[in-house]
Parts: C-alpha cells; sequence; structure tokens
C-alpha cells in the first residue's frame, strides 16, 4: 500500500469526521438528549482509539486506560480534538516510506495485552475502525429522523476532485 493512498484515507477520514460531527452536534439536545448522549460517546470513542494509536505508532504512552473517557465531551471541544488528530494522521501517513509502512510495532492494548502489527496494518486499523463506528452514530441520526451523511469514500473523491466524475 502507498503513502499516497493512506494519505488520500486520511483526507477522507477528517473529511468524513466533520460532515458527521456537525450532523450531531446539531441534533437538538431538548428533543433528542439520549440519542445525541449515544452519537457523541460513540464519537468520542473513535478519538481515543485514533490517540491510542497514534500513541503506539509513536512508540509513546497514549495515557489512555479505556477506549473511551469516563466522561462526555462537549461536541465542540470533541471536534476540536479531532481535527488536531485528524491533521496529524494526514500529515503522518504523507511521511511515511514504504519501509516505514511494512515496519512492526510492538504495543499494549488497553487492557493489558501486547499487540504487534505493521504501521500499514495499524494505520488501516484506525480507517476501518472510524468508518465502522461512523454508522452507528449515523444510525443514531437516523433514528431521531435525520437523514445520516453518505459517508463514501467515492464521495470524498468525487467532491474532492470533481475531475474524476464524469457523466455516463
Amino acid at each position: 500500500m502507498s503513502t499516497e493512498l493512506f494519505a488520500s484515507l486520511f483526507r477522507y477520514k477528517a473529511w468524513a469526521d466533520e460532515e458527521l460531527h456537525a450532523m450531531v452536534a446539531a441534533l437538538d439536545p431538548a428533543a433528542h438528549a439520549e440519542q445525541r448522549h449515544a452519537a457523541i460517546r460513540i464519537l468520542n470513542h473513535i478519538h481515543v482509539v485514533d490517540r491510542i494509536f497514534a500513541g503506539n505508532l509513536r512508540r509513546l504512552p497514549h495515557g489512555y486506560a479505556a477506549t473511551n473517557t469516563p466522561e462526555t465531551p462537549e461536541a465542540a471541544a470533541l471536534l476540536a480534538a479531532v481535527r488536531e488528530t485528524d491533521d496529524w494522521y494526514v500529515g503522518y501517513a504523507a511521511s511515511l516510506s514504504a519501509a516505514e509502512l511494512a515496519e512492526i510495532v510492538d504495543f499494549t492494548f488497553t487492557d493489558g495485552d501486547r499487540g504487534r502489527m505493521s504501521r500499514a496494518e495499524m494505520l488501516m486499523q484506525v480507517i476501518t475502525h472510524g468508518g465502522y463506528h461512523r454508522g452507528a452514530a449515523g444510525r443514531v441520526l437516523f433514528q431521531c429522523g435525520v437523514q445520516p451523511p453518505r459517508d463514501l469514500y467515492t464521495r470524498f473523491l468525487h467532491d474532492s476532485e470533481p475531475a474524476r466524475r464524469r457523466p455516463g
């Protein structure tokens, strides 16, 4: 897998995160307090796991004892933190060589078990994990009568590079 593909996937992730966070933040807290809270908890879980793997990739302590925090952050503060992390991943993914992508990294999961993955596998974990849970948050939106965003890589590519979209 090339660094160009990983950089594109992380730009897509940042794009998808922006859209979904905006929709969750717009949920009426009075009418949908429980659902809004649940969606923010899902988004926070994505962010915490992203931060855990960022620490693992750098071989630095990540500071998390679990894959979510006990407290639920405010939507705006969470989005600011997500933006910072997404920006880090975009830059990090674009900076790696093929040899660095293949490098094996040993780490410890939050439950204490030890893990071992290549950098490419860790990056794919972050991408696929986020997509899975964005779908869960989208389902919460749907239950509130809000059409969730079309979180599709093809949509991102066509929105960010319109020349890729050709009429039939």
